[in-house]
C-alpha cells in the first residue's frame, strides 16, 4: 500500500502490533482510515486533503514532488516540512521551479526545512520541466489513468502498493522525462490526488468527493500506447 494509505508503511511496518486495519473512530468518535489517527497531522491531512481531487497542475505538481521526497522516509516527516518545501520550491509553481539553476540547487541542499537530497531534489526541477513540455498539462496526464474501483476497500490489507494503471503512469512519466515517479510513487500520487478513492468501507470521507471528479473519457487526452 502507499505511504499515505499506510500511514507512513515503513514505520508501521516495523512494529510487530499494526493496530487497527479498518475504519476506527477518531477523538471525536467519526470512523476514520485508521492510519489518520496515529498524529494530528495525519487527521487533518486525512480530513481535509486526502482523496480530494486534484485538478490544477501546480497541485499534482506538488503532490509529485513530495511523495517523491517522502521515499525512504514516513509521510509525517514530510507533512511537518510541507510549508518549507512550498517556500523552497516557489509554491511549486512549474514555471518558476523549471528555471532553477546551479545557485538554486546549492540554495535548496543548504535548506535545512527540507529533506536534502540532492537526486531528489534535481528531480524536482527536471520533472518541472518536463511537466512544462506536456501539452494538455501534468493533471491530465494523470486523470487519464483513472479507471472504475471494482470494489471498495474495507481494510489496510484491501490496498495495494501499486497497480496495473499506476505502472502504466510511471511508464508514461518516465517516457516524458519524469524521475522519481515509480509505480509505487504513482500509485501514493493517485489516492492522494483523488484519482483513486481509497478511504476505507466506513470512513466518513468514503465516497465523499465523487462529485467532484473530472469526467474521464477513454484513454484520456493523450491516449494510451501501453496496451491497456
Amino acid at each position: 500500500m502507499s505511504d499515505q494509505a499506510a500511514a507512513a508503511g515503513n514505520e508501521r511496518a516495523a512494529k510487530p502490533d499494526p493496530g487497527p486495519q479498518v475504519a476506527a473512530a477518531g477523538p471525536d468518535g467519526v470512523l476514520r482510515c485508521p492510519w489518520s489517527l496515529g498524529s494530528a497531522e495525519y487527521l487533518a491531512y486525512h480530513d481535509d486533503e486526502w482523496g480530494r481531487p486534484v485538478t490544477d497542475d501546480r497541485g499534482m505538481f506538488e503532490r509529485i514532488c513530495l511523495e517523491a521526497f517522502q521515499s525512504g522516509l514516513s509521510w509525517l516527516t514530510i507533512l511537518r516540512k510541507r510549508e518549507n518545501f512550498r517556500a523552497a520550491f516557489a509554491g511549486f509553481d512549474i514555471a518558476a521551479v523549471a528555471a532553477f539553476g546551479q545557485d538554486d540547487r546549492a540554495r535548496l541542499l543548504a535548506d535545512a526545512g527540507i529533506v536534502r537530497n540532492r537526486a531528489k531534489i534535481d528531480a524536482a526541477i527536471a520533472n518541472a520541466r518536463a511537466a512544462l513540455d506536456l501539452q494538455d498539462g501534468l493533471a491530465a496526464l494523470v486523470w487519464s489513468y483513472a479507471e472504475p474501483q471494482v470494489k471498495a476497500p474495507v481494510s489496510l490489507a484491501d490496498l495495494p502498493a501499486w497497480t496495473p494503471a499506476s505502472k502504466a503512469l510511471s511508464k508514461r512519466l518516465r517516457q516524458h522525462g519524469f524521475r522519481f515517479t515509480g509505480p509505487v510513487t504513482a500509485y501514493a500520487t493517485l489516492q492522494s490526488c483523488g484519482v483513486v478513492d481509497d478511504h476505507l468501507v466506513g470512513c466518513h470521507r468514503r465516497d465523499a468527493y465523487s462529485a467532484g471528479q473530472p469526467h474521464v473519457a477513454g484513454n484520456g487526452p493523450e491516449g494510451r500506447s501501453d496496451g491497456r
